[in-house]
């Protein structure tokens, strides 16, 4: 049925006005649209944005909304380098009214039902955890199982910090920043040696992270069908 769902959420294209936009830290910045009132999303989807005020090289692109479905606004957020392409080019020139297309919000990785739940992100990786765990906390009490988020940045910059601490004095919800793969395989062997096929594995980050943590938990017997996976890629 979700396949349906997204085929059909996929050709429906709407605009959504600019907001504002500022710099989270460092190479990451935050880009807030208007939610109109019919948008609705499954915490962790992700929706196709394209750039309708200039022409640009591969004016679409995907982007997890990393706001929840119960905040009033729509939120991305992306890592712009030094060097930026035309698309990120394009959303920093976006000033207050104008607009960008959006289809979506689409995808399976959100939590869908109630299990123990780790959640593993790298990097930029944290947005669409950022978005189900705002949604928990919206949720108030309707979580009966724990969710464990591992936040790896090798930086140290863990963006949404302030955030997620405020959001882990939820009695059923824990988070854990680490700065090295070798602390990151701790926490993980440690929640699976728990859990094992009972809990669900989320994991999100660059593509390569993402392979290498798939292929530990399976190295775990972890079932493949437990382990749900959201690969970012540089545009």
């Amino acid at each position: 049925m979700s396949f349906f769902q997204d085929a059909l959420s996929i050709f429906k294209k709407r605009e959504l006005v600019f907001l504002e936009s500022f710099k989270e830290s460092g190479d990451v910045y935050t880009f807030l649209f208007e939610k109109e009132q019919d948008l609705t999303w499954k915490a962790g989807q992700h929706g196709l944005f394209s750039i309708t005020h200039k022409k640009v090289k591969s004016p679409t692109k995907p982007f997890t909304l990393a706001s929840a479905p119960a905040e009033n606004k729509v939120q991305i957020t992306m890592k712009v380098s030094e060097n930026p392409s035309e698309f990120k080019k394009a959303m920093l020139e976006l000033k207050e009214g104008m607009k960008v297309s959006m289809s979506g919000p689409v995808g399976g990785f959100y939590l869908k039902e109630q299990s123990p739940s780790l959640l593993i992100a790298g990097g930029i990786g944290i947005t669409p955890f950022r978005s189900i765990i705002k949604q928990i906390e919206a949720d108030g009490h309707k979580l009966e199982k724990p969710v464990h988020l591992l936040y790896m940045d090798s930086n140290q910059s863990y963006i949404f910090k302030a955030e997620l601490d405020g959001m882990a004095t939820h009695p059923l919800i824990n988070v854990t920043y680490v700065d090295s793969r070798e602390s990151l395989h701790q926490e993980i062997d440690k929640f699976a040696a728990s859990h094992k096929n009972d809990g669900k594995y989320f994991i999100a980050g660059p593509k390569s992270m993402v392979d290498s943590i798939s292929t530990k938990l399976q190295d775990h017997h972890i079932a493949k069908r437990n382990i749900k996976k959201d690969a970012f890629f540089g545009y």
